[in-house]
């Protein structure tokens, strides 16, 4: 039974600013209590907004609610969404419900890895090197890509979106230059195109063999995606943005995407990621999970089908210094394995 939830928040610089105004990562530990005194380390994260209404919809909602339940991570999961569903089915409650339900699977795993308890499919996953660059200048941009490819990256991700399509065309020029024309090469634009300038901008950006081009339109625009796609050659990758299994069947069913990206807080945790991976393998859809590659590491392991995982550069809790050793994934010449470590291996201050 649940006895307790703790919340301690932490604002984490990031050694490369995602921006003037992203200086920090907001990062908010949520501990799960249960009567026979074990103890169960999740979080919820957010970049820029809305730590403070996601701490606070913990501390108050959510551990009133689930204090006394038993702690199945999927039957508090739906009972907890159906709970919070008039504060909104996503967005800041999905991100406040993955702190639980993270918790709760690190409780689940007993003394074995996420990895293994989610039944591991693969003992190692490629991983691409991504970083939040729209605001680099072109010397830093080709310099972080010279890193990557001495790194072993197999594939990298740039942001595209400029003012300009000719300062973009000029960019991935420049990394394609960088990286060779065998690596995995990859754009996004972060929802910063219509579709007539998408559909401009991928056809310009084509030659450089593009691997996908990610959110190239507003996320809720699923309509215009489904357009896209059926009008480019280049795959169209969506999900970062999306926050419920309802969202990504319904991109799915419209044609929308060629690959599907949930962030493991954004749609609240292991339980929906896992249900989003099921379905999107229904439609031949692999996914690739985004971001925080502690945790999707693992769970790219035990993933239906096969997929990449995305370390943001110096943008890893191990790299930003709010994980202690021993760390539950490595990531070495461009592979991530994990290590052993029991649950989901976040020992968090």
């Amino acid at each position: 039974m649940i006895t307790d939830v703790a919340v301690t928040p932490h604002a984490v610089p990031l050694p490369r600013p995602w921006g003037p105004d992203v200086p920090v990562n907001h990062v908010l530990k949520v501990e799960v209590r249960l009567a026979d005194g074990r103890t169960g380390t999740g979080f919820s994260w957010t970049p820029q907004i809305g730590a403070h209404a996601v701490q606070a919809l913990l501390e108050h909602d959510v551990r009133d609610f689930v204090i006394g339940r038993s702690p199945d991570p999927g039957v508090i999961w739906d009972l907890l969404w159906r709970h919070l569903r008039e504060a909104g089915g996503g967005g800041l409650t999905t991100i406040a419900m993955a702190g639980i339900d993270l918790a709760l699977w690190d409780l689940r795993c007993g003394t074995a890895s996420l990895a293994d308890v989610l039944g591991r499919r693969r003992t190692s996953v490629p991983v691409y090197g991504s970083g939040v660059n729209i605001h680099y200048t072109d010397a830093e941009l080709v310099e972080q890509a010279g890193r990557w490819k001495a790194a072993g990256y197999p594939g990298v991700k740039v942001k595209v979106g400029r003012p300009s399509l000719a300062e973009d065309v000029r960019r991935v020029a420049a990394v394609r230059e960088v990286i060779g024309p065998e690596a995995l090469l990859m754009v996004d634009a972060n929802q910063r195109w219509d579709l007539p300038s998408a559909r401009r901008a991928v056809a310009a950006l084509a030659e450089f063999g593009l691997y996908w081009v990610e959110e190239p339109l507003p996320a809720d625009d699923i309509a215009g995606q489904a357009r896209l796609r059926e009008s480019v050659s280049v795959p169209v990758a969506v999900g970062e943005s999306a926050y419920t299994v309802h969202d990504f069947r319904d991109l799915l069913v419209a044609g929308a995407c060629d690959v599907v990206q949930p962030n493991v807080v954004r749609v609240g945790g292991v339980t929906p990621l896992m249900r989003i991976a099921e379905l999107a393998r229904t439609f031949g859809v692999p996914t690739f999970p985004h971001l925080l590659p502690e945790v999707s590491g693992q769970i790219a392991m035990a993933l239906p089908l096969p997929c990449m995982v995305e370390e943001v550069e110096d943008a890893s809790f191990a790299a930003l210094g709010v994980l202690a050793e021993p760390y539950p994934v490595e990531i070495k010449d461009g592979v991530l394995t994990t290590t052993g470590v029991r649950g989901l291996g976040l020992s968090l201050p």
